[in-house]
């Protein structure tokens, strides 16, 4: 009879086994001992004999024949020595096959993962090698054998896909059995979560993406080796100005396109391209609707068809810099808004022109544009227009007449500008008259060459021909500014004057005008014929001591005057309606106050070729 010997751990016995031409059998099949006991290449060695891990040193009783000797003869017993360490290579090709099971991306899932179609979006995830998975394995076996990552997945589980974990554990379990025995309570046993889970958590995404489409459409492993070069490709295509600390642009945002995008920073309306090829800018007439002078784009702008005015005068007597701050000249505190149109005349200016366009410029801010400037000796003049008012002036011309030279610096004299906006046309001149209190001729002599003088306009064709008088420069513009230092005194003493500006300033300032030279004047259409001037409430602009609000100390003693003035006629009776009309009595660095006067006045609408 066969002998029968109980495997350690095992509480059922060996079955019986056919002989082998060798004599002895293991596990049922003929066992060589110089081959089947030496661990083949390419292959994992494996036992199902828990107890074995726990003791090597026992010696194995294997039940063996011997067969061809007879029935009497016996097995005997036989203790088999641990295998040989394996070699590097054996390892290596190990894991080269276990790289060759790896699963890729197919070429399909590949262009969904482009397209955005997969969950993922990007690469494979990283396939971490988990902790080892063995079952019992025989003394003296490589740990290099014994710790060949897991790399093959079950099929049907979505990568990415955080609901399908189970699958994935069961599919780990059940489907690499070709692979090296995984390690448990037993070989049957449950499997572990800690052994199937990866030993680290996957590559965390990077959220400065532009939007949230972008955010879990163009998802990319941190990891991948052109992760860094893709992501700024994608903000360049989106907005190519994207930067740190400059908020993302509305066009980068996926639901915004060149079609619907709009200004989210402007003040004005946005102008749809549309409305730009429809209209007309180079024909029109006063009730087309394309035109841009016409009546429809001036109620747009203007629906109750009047611009907003502002005219100063000073003379600045020749001082090298102007003041630092031109605020209660140019935004007096009694307007609540700014107006439409600057011009500002100046008499005796500083030398660098430039310096004082620049500072008029940055008092107002970028809303306003430099639409003129001009000079003649000492006479300065600007106007300053609201940037979208720009398109409906016409050409901006200007004339210059030298009353009187006193030295080679032309300080007498007059500077004028002529344009038409809309359909109204506009003159504004500034003039420096002869000085002297008793020189009242010089001065109306001074007028008269002055209107006779400007050759204005000289292009831009006149609104009403039919009513200007071509030996009068006034008449042939429907609203014309004039102002300057025109030095008409007050036609009493020193002594006089000051005992009526002792008095209530309510009372002393009508006082004073009945003593005015302009006034009485103009009173006779000696000058200024068929002009107006706003009524006057401010005490006289001349002559100060400099820095000071005390009226001339020094041994002339002149006598105060109102000799700064803005004075305007209008073609159409009631277009010009004065608003405020007053001076600036805290800019002390001239012995003249500055003075200025806000109008509103009418504008009709034009031709586009004006």
């Amino acid at each position: 009879m066969p002998s029968k010997s109980a495997c350690p751990g095992r509480p059922e016995a060996a079955a019986q086994q056919p002989s082998s031409p060798g004599g002895l059998t293991l596990g049922g099949q003929p066992l060589n001992m110089d081959k089947d006991l030496a661990l083949r290449p390419g292959s994992a060695p494996t036992n199902t004999c828990p107890g074995l891990e726990k003791s090597p040193g026992v010696p194995l009783n294997i039940p063996a024949k011997i067969s061809g000797e007879g029935p009497q003869a016996q097995a005997e017993p036989f203790t088999p020595k641990p295998p040989a360490r394996p070699k590097l290579e054996r390892a290596l090709s190990l894991d080269e096959k276990g790289w060759r099971r790896r699963r890729l991306q197919t070429s399909h899932e590949d262009l969904e993962a482009r397209s955005g179609a997969s969950p993922s979006g990007g690469s494979l995830p990283d396939q971490t090698p988990g902790p080892p998975v063995h079952t019992c394995s025989l003394p003296g076996l490589s740990t290099s054998l014994q710790e060949i990552p897991m790399t093959r997945r079950a099929p049907g589980c979505a990568r990415g896909s955080p609901t399908s974990w189970g699958n994935c554990i069961s599919g780990m379990v059940s489907s690499s059995p070709d692979l090296l025995p995984r390690s448990g309570a037993s070989a049957g046993g449950p499997p572990r979560l800690a052994d199937v889970l990866p030993s680290r958590p996957p590559p965390a995404i990077d959220w400065n993406t532009t939007s949230d489409s972008l955010r879990t459409t163009h998802r990319v492993d941190a990891d991948h080796a052109d992760y860094k070069l893709r992501l700024q490709t994608r903000l360049f295509g989106a907005h190519s100005g994207l930067g740190p600390g400059r908020p993302p642009s509305p066009l980068a945002c996926d639901d915004c396109s060149l079609r619907s995008a709009k200004s989210s920073f402007s003040l004005l309306a946005p102008i749809r391209a549309k409305d730009v090829r429809s209209r007309s800018y180079l024909e029109g007439s006063l009730l087309a609707s394309g035109a841009l002078m016409g009546a429809d784009e001036l109620a747009r702008y203007f629906p109750d068809r009047s611009v907003a005015l502002f005219v100063a005068t000073w003379n600045m007597q020749g001082q090298k810099e102007p003041p630092s701050n031109l605020d209660e000249l140019l935004l007096p505190a009694e307007a609540d808004y700014a107006q439409d149109l600057y011009v500002v005349g100046v008499q005796e200016g500083c030398s660098d022109r430039r310096e004082w366009e620049t500072r008029l410029q940055e008092t107002l801010g970028p809303h306003y544009v430099m639409l003129c400037s001009a000079a003649h000796g000492a006479l300065h003049m600007s106007v300053l227009i609201r940037r979208d008012l720009v398109w409906f002036c016409s050409e901006v011309e200007s004339s210059t007449v030298t009353t009187r030279i006193v030295s080679q610096i032309k300080t007498k004299g007059a500077l004028g500008i002529s344009f038409t906006f809309f359909g109204t046309s506009f003159l504004f001149i500034t003039s420096h008259f002869t000085s002297g209190d008793g020189k009242v001729g010089d001065r109306l002599l001074d007028y008269s060459k002055t209107v006779q003088g400007l050759a204005l306009p000289k292009n831009v064709p006149d609104t009403c021909p039919y009513r200007s008088d071509p030996a009068d420069v006034t008449t042939r513009f429907d609203g014309v500014f004039w102002f300057g230092d025109f030095n008409f005194r007050l036609g009493a003493g020193r002594v006089a004057v000051e005992a009526i500006l002792r008095q209530d300033p309510g009372a002393s300032v009508p006082a004073l005008l009945q003593l005015d030279q302009l006034t009485r004047e103009m009173k006779k259409g000696s000058v200024f014929r068929g002009f107006q001037e706003p009524d006057i409430h401010f005490l006289p602009s001349y002559k100060f001591d400099v820095g000071k609000d005390v009226y001339d100390t020094t041994s002339k003693q002149r006598t105060p005057s109102y000799t700064d003035r803005v004075v305007y006629r209008s073609r159409h009776k009631g277009d010009i309606c004065p608003l405020k009309y007053s001076s600036c009595p805290g800019i002390r660095t001239s012995d003249h106050r500055p003075v200025y006067g806000l109008f509103r006045v009418k504008v009709r609408p034009g031709r586009d070729k004006h």
